[in-house]
Parts: structure tokens; sequence; C-alpha cells
């Protein structure tokens, strides 16, 4: 029997933003985490317990912060096809600790700017709900459809870095820090 979904803690137009699910391991693992192509600029593609380890952590950040990046349903059809959201990161240590945005899609979800619908709903979530004064992105320079998404959304870039979590990967480790600030 499937879990009854409650309701969304926000949506957008065409998306509905929610914590996560035991049922979402499965479709996150198999259909994103799995797919070489979703994960051409990570470093490694997750194994099941590495996929699962991070929706408990997700969860876990959910029910300390109110944020996450948070689990993604289309509406219409209430299906899950990734995660669009916001997460505490401590890597960067001119910046440790701040709130990054990402997301992380299905490929049959690309090209339809539900990362960019998903991803300018978080930012008015968290700016407004949670009176943030600045949430950051990061995405190696290679990425430039991430890079076109933060762009997209309004945020500025402020820099060029080293990734200290991806020194030992060359085609990854230069990546671009953008920001938005709260603007009343």
């Amino acid at each position: 029997m499937q879990a009854t979904k409650p309701r969304y803690l926000f949506t957008s137009e065409r998306l509905g933003f929610r914590n996560w699910y035991t049922e979402d391991i499965t479709p996150m693992y198999l259909d994103i985490n799995s797919d070489k192509e979703v994960m051409r600029y990570f470093p490694y593609i997750p194994n099941l317990d590495q996929t699962t380890a991070f929706i408990t952590r997700m969860q876990q950040q959910f029910d300390e912060k109110h944020y996450c990046y948070f689990a993604v349903d289309l509406l219409d059809t209430q299906s899950f096809i990734g995660f669009i959201g916001l997460s505490e990161q401590t890597y960067l240590p001119m910046l440790s600790p701040f709130v990054d945005i990402g997301w992380r899609l299905a490929k049959e979800h690309w090209g339809y700017g539900y990362a960019t619908e998903g991803a300018k709903s978080c930012l008015v979530y968290g700016f407004e709900q949670l009176r943030l004064s600045e949430i950051y992105a990061v995405a190696p320079l290679i990425n430039q459809a991430s890079i076109r998404v933060m762009q997209k959304i309004g945020m500025q870039f402020q820099q060029q870095f080293a990734h200290p979590m991806l020194l030992e990967y060359p085609h990854l480790e230069k990546c671009a820090l953008y920001c938005k600030t709260y603007s009343t």
C-alpha cells in the first residue's frame, strides 16, 4: 500500500516540494543516481547505501532546519522526478556554514524548465519563509547547464575556486560560486 502524500510544503506552477519518503530511495537510486549522464559532473556514482544515507541526511536536515534538498513531484501526476532545494554546506572555509541551492532531476525531465522553476520557488521559500539573507550555488565550470540555471534565477557570479572536495578530479575541481542576496 502506498503512503498518502501530505500537503506539499510549497508548490510552483508545476512542481510540489516535500520532505523525503522511504519509497523515494529506489527511484532516486535507479532513475537518477545510477544514470551516468545525470551524474557526469559528480566524482562518483552513488550506490544504494549512499543514496539511502543522502535521503536520511535530508530528512534529518529538514526536521532540524525546515529545509533540505526537497523531494520534488510533478503536480499533475504526483510522480517523483528528483530534488531541488536548499542544504547547509560547510566545505568552503570562507563561507562555512552556508546555504546552497541545488538540483538533480531524472534525465527524462530535463529541458522542460523544471530546475529553473523549482529553484526560483526555493529562493522565495528561503528568503520569505526562512528569512535567509543569502543563498549560494556551486557548480563545476564544465557544468554549463547548471550555471545557466543559476544565472536565470538571478544569482550573481562571485568567484571561481578549486573545490576542496574535488581536488582529485581535475576535470571537476574548478568551480563557479554564485550568490543571491535577499532584497526587500
